[in-house]
Parts: structure tokens; sequence; C-alpha cells
């Protein structure tokens, strides 16, 4: 099929994009997979330190010869405050002992929670690694990088949650947009306004964002099956992103607990909450977003909150418990289909897309 003015862009067959997924949920895999398949397969690497950053791009370009997108997230500035010391840090760390314990983790001390990599840092090692593509969530990339990346030929995509961020970004020179809905799984990437003023649907975003740029447009949330892709593209887009039915894929490294309760009926209510990492995003609603709840407002933001509940969400993993694990999911993961192959799910999906009469069959 014509993959339109983002084939021609970035050189892929089909006009879908693999959302990049965060906090190891991504894997090689999944990225070789999708762009062997004909997309654009990406691999989420904001936890990764620089080295690895330069280590992952070398074994993607080493299994496959087709494009491929690494993704960072660009800080905001409401998280460039001081670390919090420790008798700042005692209150939240109390308040997460009964989960530690029952996990069987140690008990946590404030010296345990540190800081993730470096952005400045990791985004020189990507651009001296020179992947296809970059994309960037959260915000827009700072004018050197983009320089940089024209320099070496990388093409730059950035993400928008409003008309005025896409809008930003096509100004700041990147290659193509996201228009990425509040239906959207995982982080929101508001950076413009507020996230309580910045939840626009998919539907209602992609045409607004497509009259006002002239970069390609990416549809991303709540898009799962030929339906939603038709529906995208018929609305202005020049492509998909698809997030939540490549996360429930084998390839995903999702845990097994998270990918059966991306096919479970819980999957069909999800909230936006912090308690998570600290910043908004999109999951399944379970036992701890339950029990968490009066503490929405009040838990620390990125990275902090993420640093805090960083072993409990890999040990809940470990073990299976979808009761305490981060399950981000978006509000279209029942159409996803149940776990299956990578390259079997682009597959059905292109064919429900044709069976549609979708543009471009």
């Amino acid at each position: 099929m014509n993959a339109g003015r983002l084939g021609d862009l970035l050189g892929i067959a089909l006009p879908v994009v693999q959302g990049p997924f965060g906090g190891g949920l991504s894997s090689v895999a999944l990225a070789v997979a999708v762009s062997e398949g004909g997309g654009l397969g990406s691999y989420g690497a904001h936890i990764l330190e620089p080295q690895e950053i330069a280590d992952l791009v070398g074994e993607l370009k080493a299994r496959t010869s087709r494009p491929f997108a690494v993704n960072l997230w660009v800080p905001q500035q409401d998280e460039a405050g001081p670390w919090p010391d420790p008798a700042e840090l005692a209150p939240h760390i109390r308040r997460l002992r009964p989960y530690h314990e029952e996990l069987g983790l140690p008990a946590m001390a404030a010296e345990d929670v540190t800081s993730g990599p470096d952005f400045d840092a990791q985004v020189d090692a990507l651009l001296e690694a020179v992947p296809p593509v970059i994309s960037f969530v959260m915000g827009i990339p700072p004018q050197k990088v983009m320089d940089e990346a024209r320099r070496r030929g990388i093409k730059v995509i950035g993400t928008a949650t409003t008309v005025d961020e896409a809008v930003a970004l096509e100004r700041a020179g990147v290659d193509a947009v996201v228009a990425s809905g509040a239906d959207a799984g995982g982080h929101r990437g508001a950076f413009l306004r507020p996230i309580r003023e910045s939840l626009v649907g998919t539907f209602s975003l992609v045409p607004q964002v497509a009259d006002a740029v002239s970069v390609p447009v990416i549809a991303a949330g709540g898009i799962a099956d030929g339906r939603g892709m038709a529906a995208a593209l018929a609305l202005g887009a020049d492509a998909v992103q698809i997030g939540t039915a490549f996360l429930a894929t084998r390839e995903s490294g999702a845990s097994e607990a998270h990918r059966r309760a991306l096919s479970s009926p819980e999957a069909r209510t999800t909230v936006l909450t912090r308690l998570f990492t600290g910043r908004t995003a999109r999951g399944i609603v379970n036992r701890f977003v339950r029990d968490m709840t009066p503490y929405e407002e009040t838990v620390p933001a990125y990275p902090v909150q993420s640093a805090l509940m960083r072993s409990i969400r890999r040990e809940a993993g470990t073990q299976g418990r979808e009761d305490l694990s981060s399950l981000w999911a978006g509000q279209a993961a029942a159409l996803a289909g149940g776990a299956r192959g990578a390259r079997d799910y682009l597959s059905v999906l292109i064919d429900d897309f044709r069976a549609r009469g979708g543009q471009g069959a």
C-alpha cells in the first residue's frame, strides 16, 4: 500500500508507527519486527544511560536495515528543582513501606531514591549513534539538538497534545508531528499548558492539527484496528501511531501480567494517574491505584515519584502482580485482540484497513 508523505519522508512501506514505550516496556525484538514488517519500529530509551543508548542503536542497526526510531523525554521546567533531602522523602517512603513488605523487598532508605540519566548526555549519545529517526515527547527538543540531527541526516518527530503544541513543534523544525489524543495510554506529554487543559480526544485533535501544520501528521490514541486507522487517515492524518495493541504483542517488554490485563475486561476502564511516576499517565485501574487515590495530588513530581516507585514496579512485574503493577493502556485496549506476534498483528491491521476501504489500500 501507499505510505504517503510519511513513507516518502522516512522510507517506510506502511503508514504505521509503533508507539515507543518507556520504563523497560520497549524491546529490540518488537521494534525490529515492526520495521521489518514495513512500519516504523520504535524504542523508548528515556531510562537508559548514554552507553546503553549507543549499544541499543548498534543492536537495532545490526538486526534491521529498515528505518526505526529511538524516543527520549524532553525535561520539563517544573522538574528541574533540587532533589529532596531525606526529611522530605521520609513520609513518601513510609507511605510505600507496606507494598515493599508485601512484595518481599528490603526497606527503602532515602539514599536508594536516586535520579535517572542526564538528558543532555542521553541525547548526545543518541546523536552520535545516528539512528534513522529520533522521536521526542514532553516538549520541544533544544535547537542545538535539531541542528545536529539535521546535520547528521536524522529525521526528528515531535509529539503534540494540542494544536498549539503542534504549531510550536513545526516552528522548531521537526519533520513530522504525532497528534497524541487524550485516549492514548501511558504518559501524557503536554508542555504548553497544564495537562487538565490539554486533554483533547484523538479524533478532535487530528483534523485540527492537520489543518494547522504542513508537516506529516501521525495520529495517536485509541487506534487499535482498521476502523480507527481508516478514520484517522480520513480526518487528515498521514499515518497512525499504535501503542497499546503493540504492547500486547509477544515481542514487547511488558510482563505477562500486563499483557494479560490488556486483554481482560478490566482494560475497558482506564484512569489518568500520577501515582506510579509523578507524571500523569493513562493506565488500567487496579488495587494500587484505588488504595493510593487519596494521595494523587500529593505524591512528588517526576522524577522523584518514579524513583520512589521503581523497585515496586519492577518487582510487581516480576511476580506477576497485576494489582500492584503500572498497567499502562489506552482507551482502545479492548480492541487490541489479545497477545500475538507483532508481524501477525500488523498484517491483521492492514487487512482490516483494506477491507474497510481505507485510503491508500
